[in-house]
């Protein structure tokens, strides 16, 4: 048995022969990791796109607004990704709290991230008297990019692997066992990344979809939500979830997504019936 699936794994690539590797940068006293870097572009390029949408007509917030926009996404990110992540997929971290805060040892929630975001923007809305779901729609445009760089930066790490498969393009990751697996980072970075991407810009750009408020972050969830869900039969359900996966049918990140499909699918549904006249967001410091 063994030397079967090890004959058949030979014919498939080796992770380690792509030559890859977790760290960008290692000067001794300091180490740099793609993953780190993944995070980095995901927000820095999600704000240059930002403001390249809010520069149009009706924009629903200015440039200033923008600004502290990154910062409370930002938190958003990091403190809802990594406390949804304790609670759903890793609770026993709980049992030593201190850990929570040991992001350099991985484990986020990109669910956990949606409603930390979100939260900021309402903040942001309210302090400054903002359409909130209008402020919405914009920001969920610019989420694509991180989830392409985050999903790329998860395939360099050789983590979150797909199941056991015989596709040509299937590969044996350091962690994966004698097994091919789907390379499931790939198509989830491809299907969250790109593809809900050109979506979006699609939407936002060639319709008037961004007049009818709720439309675009519907757009998003409901993207993201079938695209999760789909790519999901083809990764391994994380090892201490295995158990959870094999009892209710569905990973948990599955059962994560089901909501957001279900709000993406109203959203949609009832935005032209919250289409106002839009009228530009003026702030001191710019006009959009």
């Amino acid at each position: 048995m063994i030397l079967t699936i090890a004959a058949a794994a030979a014919s498939h690539i080796r992770f380690e022969d792509l030559g890859l590797s977790p760290v960008a940068l290692d000067l001794g006293f300091f180490t740099l990791k793609w993953y780190s870097l993944a995070y980095l572009a995901g927000i820095l390029i999600g704000y240059w796109y930002l403001l390249k949408l809010i520069r149009q007509p009706g924009a629903p917030m200015a440039r200033r607004h923008a600004d502290d926009m990154i910062f409370y996404a930002t938190l958003g990110i990091i403190i809802g990704g990594r406390l949804a992540y304790v609670l759903f997929y890793q609770p026993e971290i709980l049992q030593h709290p201190l850990d929570i805060f040991k992001l350099w040892n991985g484990g986020m929630s990109f669910h956990g991230g949606v409603i930390g975001v979100s939260l900021g923007i309402l903040y942001l809305a309210r302090k400054e008297g903002l359409s909130w779901l209008r402020v919405h729609d914009y920001v969920a445009c610019c989420v694509p990019f991180g989830l392409f760089f985050g999903r790329l930066a998860n395939f360099v790490n050789g983590e979150l692997w797909g199941k056991e498969t015989d596709v040509p393009w299937a590969m044996v990751f350091p962690t994966g066992g004698p097994f091919a697996r789907h390379p499931s980072q790939l198509y989830e970075a491809v299907l969250e990344g790109l593809l809900l991407f050109l979506i979006l810009w699609f939407a936002f750009w060639k319709t008037k979809a961004r007049y009818q408020p709720g439309k675009l972050v519907g757009i998003f969830l409901l993207g993201y939500g079938l695209a999760r869900f789909s790519v999901e039969f083809f990764r391994e359900a994380d090892v201490q979830l295995l158990e959870f996966a094999h009892r209710t049918g569905l990973h948990m990140g599955q059962w994560l997504t089901l909501p957001m499909i279900v709000g993406g699918l109203y959203l949609i549904a009832t935005a032209k019936g919250r289409r106002v006249r839009v009228e530009p967001t003026a702030g001191s410091a710019s006009v959009s």
